[in-house]
């Protein structure tokens, strides 16, 4: 039996055994999001029951990296284990990915350097994410070592998923994303970016502490 067209660009890119997604995307986006919302949830949650008041900054940032390590090691993961298998599932997860990858073919033709970073995602950013969370809720002064490390990591993983796609359409002409403004503007651009923006506040945040701590211990020993 023939492979289905796809609907991805560039159009003559090969994706074997794809069937169209068989979710409104309205279900699946509702879907996926009462499971972010109860993710976000719990942590918020868990950062009213700590020893010590939590900061509303580092209720937010908790909020984000434990969003960051369920996304980077469940959703992403699955992605790398599924990732030959995606284009013919049905299942929550590859139906949204099938959606998402509209915007980024990418993932569905194995890219090399895509597979590399989410890998990389998966694997490390995924649990020192989480590590992050825990540091947050026990009042660890360590963890900004861990966010500095994980919001510089987003910061840089955003740019080259940027300027890797920028850079093949502008030097060899191929187009990865359909370019209807949903695709585009929603999917790629509006739902990457936040995790350049965000990171740089969190890190803005690690600086003045950790400079704050070096000024108060300077005290200290000139008394």
């Amino acid at each position: 039996m023939a492979d289905l067209k796809h609907p991805y660009f560039p159009v003559d890119a090969v994706i074997p055994g794809y069937l169209p997604n068989s979710r409104p995307v309205a279900e699946l986006i509702v879907t996926f999001g009462a499971i972010v919302g109860a993710v976000i949830g719990l942590t918020l949650w868990q950062t009213t029951r700590t020893a010590k008041p939590v900061r509303p900054i580092d209720k937010f940032a908790a909020a984000l990296f434990a969003l960051c390590g369920f996304l980077h090691i469940t959703f992403e993961g699955y992605y790398l284990v599924y990732r030959y298998q995606l284009p013919g599932m049905s299942t929550l997860f590859a139906q949204l990915w099938k959606e998402y990858t509209l915007s980024d073919s990418r993932y569905l033709t194995h890219d090399i350097f895509t597979v590399s970073v989410e890998t990389i995602t998966c694997l490390a950013w995924g649990p020192l994410s989480f590590l992050a969370v825990v540091g947050i809720l026990r009042d660890w002064h360590s963890r900004h070592v861990v966010q500095v490390i994980v919001c510089t990591a987003h910061v840089y993983g955003v740019a080259l998923y940027y300027l890797t796609n920028w850079n093949e359409s502008r030097v060899h002409g191929v187009a990865y994303s359909r370019p209807e403004t949903v695709y585009f503007w929603i999917y790629y651009v509006g739902f990457n970016l936040p995790w350049a923006i965000v990171p740089i506040v969190l890190l803005r945040d690690s600086w003045l502490q950790v400079a704050r701590a070096f000024e108060a211990l300077e005290e200290r020993k000139r008394e």
